[in-house]
């Protein structure tokens, strides 16, 4: 196993044990298209590692991250799964070799992996991991190439800027072609592929033996028919005599490695010319250290290429090497997003106590209070900060939490704070996971993931703090009581079904399952409809609903009938609606309360005049709904605006009432007044008068009933004359085929379906990001294929069919079960992913046929 470069590194690892600890540690994703062979991959690195005795075999389900029955069942990865392990193996005994000529290091990683799933459906999955992750592996099929997914969770990897090497497997497959792989590499994922490895083909049958390293000007051997323990290793010179053209080829990859690497790091440039500019000169250390801070650059524009046959056990060691060298350690990550009172930051100035001055600083210097900021002694009691990012219900060990914590540490037993929901909890077990087995820790350190046991309310994207002498009622002081880490996006429910329980005995046992299934996943979705009665429950996909439901009566044993699945439709109101004022006085929970509300809706696309946005604030909702709350009364910070004005009561804040307002919109957009959708596309705009509209007695929950009643009633009135329009989810969907099935497959898209095609193979298309590059295929370097220019050749990439990419804009309910009838015509080859593009009116004759099937006729 080679370890490129770590000695010159390991002098640097000076300072204290937590410093050395962070910097030998390695947050990672594995990331792919589910037919990549990432969990195979997944499982050669457990194996590597010493993690495992044995290699998993993946036919039989006994692989270490997919231990769901459900994942077993089906062959595929559903949650994702966090395990760890060292490399090098630092145990003894581990499964473990050095081939001659290896750069050798006793300092083992310590690395936290997450495999996430590859299936579209589980989007939420590879969300929620990147969102805590270092840098990430992505695993790309040598057959099937860059594939639509793969782009989809690369531009994801992008927006949350994620240092990521590229391993391009299954080379040993038929069909299989490195050099095709490498040049979308850089088309598609639009940045510039440095080849760090190339593949050795046997000479005869062509068959992948082994690889060549760019990087070491050496080559590896691997024994056929071996559990890949077994490498030799040879020096350039050696390889001359056993494979002149590999030498050769080699020679010419260093020297395009260099050259790609000078375009984007001046070291490199220097390197170059101290000697000589003879590219097979630099020294290893050097291509490595350039790489790593290619690797590390923001936008990334050079991705690393690894090559290998996971199932053959072919390049697995060698990838476990750059996971070390190339990725980085937690304290080289990008620094993690955080606000205090709406004052948006990053952690260390946080830690810094520059950011929580700036947000002691607004109120106080508003109300020309004096004396000292007490942000230094805040935030010294701060003793750890981590984001829970997945919650799962363990039916041996209950809640676990898993966490990344990113300053200090989280202690076993010490009380944690959820600056999201405002509680505390105390924080009983510590686990560091590997796959579904765990060991127990004293404490969660920073920079590393780990589990809380036990937590009764954490949720996904909740904020956990631990903070010196805090009470357990009040909390941390403000406004660190606010802190809140970047949180994870939701993406909108597409599919629902419903859930009736059997009787009524079930109902209770049913909508307690709900609720972890919901904790657990959400991306899923519950709501009730008032009219039916009947629960429904939504998510991204079929199989995403699928699981869920074999989840629910399985795993849970709840006794329910399950609907057919159904697709989510909208409706947007045509016009505007006039302003509504609605008086609440009753009695809620044994309480009087009193509130008046005024809202008036109207389409999002329609302009509206907006007040002093000093008195007015903008609520982002789902759907695509926006929510103007107007206090002209009130200052930004809640204080009375004018003299004449009354204050707000002391049990209500600005901020308190303006959640309780959005609660109320939210409910009321949840049920459109025609067809009782929920509604798409709406502006609501609610005025907020303290003068005339709040009371003494006046509840948060007064306030949230009073605003869904108003809003309701003048969304009634915008439909008196018109009826909504129903909104359909139209799709973006990437389809790959065989060419032989391109005609067919265009064809029944144009006409049977609806669809709207809008590029073949990526041109012109419109889902790339805007300020993405634009890579030059001609001008990237791949290594050619050994029966490129021989047709008549047996090799794996003989006689291929060229696989072609679709892109498409189709309505979504004609992409319902659509999987099976493009394997038909592609011959079992066609794949596809989906995402929404945007949401249309529904006309025609599609309306009606629609229309009936939502009244049921």
């Amino acid at each position: 196993m080679l370890h490129h470069g770590r000695i010159a590194r390991a002098s640097s690892l000076a300072g204290s044990s937590v410093q050395d600890e962070l910097r030998r540690t390695r947050n990672i994703g594995i990331i792919a298209h589910i037919d990549a062979g990432k969990t195979t991959t997944t499982e050669r690195m457990l194996y590597y590692s010493g993690h495992t005795r044995r290699i998993g075999d993946v036919d039989e389900g006994s692989t270490v991250t997919d231990f769901l029955p459900a994942e077993r069942a089906r062959g595929i990865t559903i949650q994702s799964a966090a395990i760890s392990f060292q490399w090098p193996p630092g145990s003894a005994g581990s499964v473990s070799s050095e081939p001659e000529g290896a750069r050798k290091s006793s300092i083992p990683h310590n690395i936290n992996l997450i495999d996430t799933p590859g299936h579209a459906d589980f989007t939420f999955e590879v969300l929620r991991s990147l969102r805590v992750l270092d840098g990430a592996v992505c695993i790309l099929d040598g057959v099937a190439g860059v594939e639509a997914q793969t782009e989809k969770v690369w531009t994801q990897a992008n927006h949350y800027r994620i240092p990521r090497i590229a391993y391009v497997n299954k080379l040993d497959r038929d069909g299989a072609t490195f050099n095709r792989t490498v040049k979308e590499i850089g088309t598609r994922l639009r940045g510039w592929p440095a080849v760090c490895q190339i593949p050795w083909w046997r000479a005869g049958d062509r068959k992948l033996c082994g690889i060549g390293d760019v990087i070491g000007l050496r080559a590896l051997l691997w024994q056929e028919g071996g559990d890949g323990t077994v490498i030799e290793s040879f020096s350039l010179e050696q390889l001359e005599s056993k494979d002149a053209s590999l030498a050769k080829e080699l020679i010419k990859a260093r020297a395009a490695l260099v050259e790609i690497l000078s375009e984007f790091d001046d070291n490199m440039v220097e390197s170059f010319l101290e000697h000589d500019e003879n590219h097979s000169a630099i020294p290893e250390t050097d291509i490595v250290a350039s790489l790593r801070r290619c690797v590390l650059q923001s936008p990334q524009t050079v991705i690393p290429v690894l090559a290998g046959a996971s199932f053959r056990n072919i390049g697995v060691q060698p990838l476990l090497d750059a996971v070390v060298d190339l990725l980085p350690s937690p304290l080289e990550a990008h620094a993690p997003d955080v606000s205090v009172k709406g004052i948006d930051g990053t952690l260390p100035e946080l830690l810094s106590g520059k950011l929580l001055e700036t947000a002691i600083a607004a109120p106080r210097k508003k109300h020309k209070a004096k004396g000292p900021l007490p942000a230094a002694a805040t935030i010294q009691n701060l003793q750890g900060c981590g984001l829970a990012f997945k919650v799962v219900n363990d039916s041996k060990r209950g809640i676990l939490v898993y966490v990344r914590v990113y300053s200090g540490s989280i202690a076993r037993g010490s009380p944690v704070f959820n600056t999201n929901l405002s509680v505390t909890e105390r924080a009983p077990r510590l686990l560091r996971m590997y796959g579904s087995e765990a060991v127990e820790i004293p404490s969660i350190e920073a920079g590393q993931i780990g589990v809380i046991v036990g937590l009764k309310h954490a949720r996904t994207g909740d904020t956990l703090i631990s903070y010196a002498n805090m009470s357990a009622k009040a909390g941390p002081p403000e406004p660190l009581n606010a802190l809140q880490l970047r949180p994870i996006a939701v993406p909108p429910p597409l599919f629902f079904t419903s859930v009736i329980p059997n009787t009524l005995s079930e109902e209770k046992h049913v909508e307690e399952s709900l609720e972890v299934l919901l904790r657990e996943d959400p991306s899923l979705n519950v709501s009730k409809d008032l009219e039916s009665g009947q629960t429904h429950l939504a998510g991204m996909g079929e199989l995403h609903l699928e699981i869920a439901r074999d989840r629910l009566l399985q795993d849970f044993k709840a006794r329910a009938e399950i609907g057919k699945i159904e697709i989510n439709y909208r409706e947007a109101i045509p016009r505007s609606g006039q302003p509504r004022t609605v008086e609440l006085d009753r009695e809620i929970a044994g309480k009087q309360a009193r509130a008046t509300a005024v809202a008036a809706v109207a389409p999002r696309d329609e302009n509206i005049t907006s007040s002093d946005e000093e008195t007015a604030q903008h609520i982002e909702l789902p759907d695509n709904n926006v929510l103007t709350v107007r206090h002209p009364t009130l200052d930004s910070s809640g204080q009375p605006f004018g003299k004449e004005d009354k204050p707000l009561p002391p049990q209500l804040s600005l901020s308190i009432l303006i959640s309780a307002i959005a609660s109320g919109t939210t409910a009321a957009l949840a049920r459109g007044p025609s067809y009782s959708l929920p509604l798409h596309s709406t502006h609501v705009i609610v005025t907020l008068d303290t003068n005339t509209q709040l009371f003494p007695d006046t509840s948060s929950m007064a306030v949230s009933m009073a605003t869904r009643q108003a809003v309701t009633a003048t969304l009634k009135a915008s439909t008196s004359e018109t009826s909504s329009a129903v909104m359909e989810p139209v799709m973006l969907a990437t389809i790959s085929v065989n060419e032989s099935g391109l005609g067919s497959v265009v064809q029944d898209l144009s006409s049977a379906r609806g669809g709207q095609v809008l590029s073949l193979d990526g041109e012109e298309s419109t889902h790339q990001e805007d300020n993405s590059l634009t890579i030059d295929a001609q001008k990237i370097y791949a290594p050619p294929d050994p029966w490129a220019s021989d047709t008549g050749s047996s090799g794996p990439g003989a006689g291929v069919d060229k696989t072609r990419q679709i892109t498409a804009r189709v309505p979504l309910r004609e992409m319902v079960g659509y999987l099976k009838h493009l394997r038909s015509l592609t011959g079992g080859r066609g794949t596809f992913i989906m995402q929404v593009d945007r949401f249309e009116k529904v006309g025609g004759q599609r309306l009606k046929r629609l229309l009936s099937e939502l009244r049921g006729i």
